[in-house]
């Protein structure tokens, strides 16, 4: 089986900055609470009119440029989202035909949650090894912003939307991302109900427990990738994490002593934007110039599920 490597990034956010001290007016809380427990300062959510296709669509015209890739050579097109905006036609359909990409290309949304994009990776890969084209579209793209239950305090002051895109090549000779994927089937830590449910569609979450979950998770998936690439913490040269909580951030650095110039958290600006979180972070540091061709990535993804997963992946 070739492997895939990341060819170009993008990303984009809306344009409405909510902070901490905005969440102050509408619900008991401070952003001094906010900023201790979650790391979160400020959160960006689509405005009234604004649309997280556009927002969507914009990212994956940044990522193509930046990899100098057109849309006709893309052979399939993913996108991880929990929020899309309309159920049918899928958001990677929208994507499709907005982008102009070719008609004779598997184009479907990934649904799994803030792991989806980690997901869509690997679930890329596989179709690149069958498809006489070899690059490939990810995105993760998410507006919860309108599924948040405003007078739910626990969960309201954490999500953000917005969405990241990669393009991966697919090459022989190349090594497989060595996905490390898993899910348990939970609908009581958290849960957004769907169209068949009589519930108002507000995600809900058990913060207390979902935050342990995590912190079993993270380094689990860390040990699954070193082991199934037989690498070792100092052959990464970046580690990403969802960005769902800077204390989980930080337990996995203190556990794997990884030094500052290796991780990077952009949680205080965006907050948790579920599957968009870990592209968008590629995006920042690809931008910044903290990783390029030749760098090896592990990133690592837990959510809803539940689900987790891991992956090591290089820019081409």
């Amino acid at each position: 089986m070739n492997g895939i490597k990341i060819r170009g990034t993008g990303r984009s956010v809306p344009g409405k900055l909510v902070t901490n001290r905005d969440l102050e007016k509408i619900v008991e809380t401070s952003d001094e609470w906010i900023t201790a427990r979650t790391g979160i300062r400020t959160r960006h959510h689509c405005a009234e009119g604004e649309r997280i296709s556009a927002i969507t669509a914009e990212a994956a015209r940044r990522c193509l440029a930046d990899a100098g890739i057109g849309p006709e050579e893309i052979g399939a097109c993913i996108v991880a989202t929990a929020t899309p905006e309309t159920l049918v036609p899928s958001a990677a359909c929208a994507l499709q035909r907005d982008l102009g990409l070719p008609e004779d290309i598997p184009c479907f949304d990934l649904n799994a949650a803030c792991t989806g994009f980690l997901f869509a990776l690997h679930t890329m890969e596989c179709l690149l090894n069958a498809s006489p084209r070899k690059f490939g579209l990810v995105v993760g793209a998410e507006n919860l912003s309108r599924v948040i239950n405003w007078a739910d305090r626990g969960t309201c002051i954490l999500f953000g939307d917005g969405a990241g895109a990669a393009v991966v090549e697919c090459r022989e000779g190349w090594p497989s991302v060595s996905a490390v994927l898993g899910c348990h089937g939970n609908s009581e830590l958290l849960y957004l109900p769907g169209p068949e449910s009589e519930e108002h569609s507000y995600l809900s979450m058990e913060g207390t427990r979902v935050f342990k979950f995590a912190v079993e998770a993270v380094p689990w998936c860390v040990d699954q990738v070193l082991k199934k690439t037989g690498r070792t913490v100092e052959d990464v040269d970046f580690f990403v994490f969802h960005q769902a909580n800077a204390r989980i951030i930080d337990l996995a650095v203190r556990k794997y002593r990884i030094p500052p110039e290796k991780y990077y958290k952009n949680i205080a600006e965006y907050g948790n934007t579920s599957a968009a979180s870990i592209p968008l972070v590629l995006s920042e540091l690809r931008e910044q110039g903290k990783i390029g061709p030749g760098s090896r990535i592990l990133a690592v993804g837990f959510g809803g599920g539940l689900t987790w997963g891991g992956c090591l992946i290089e820019f081409a």
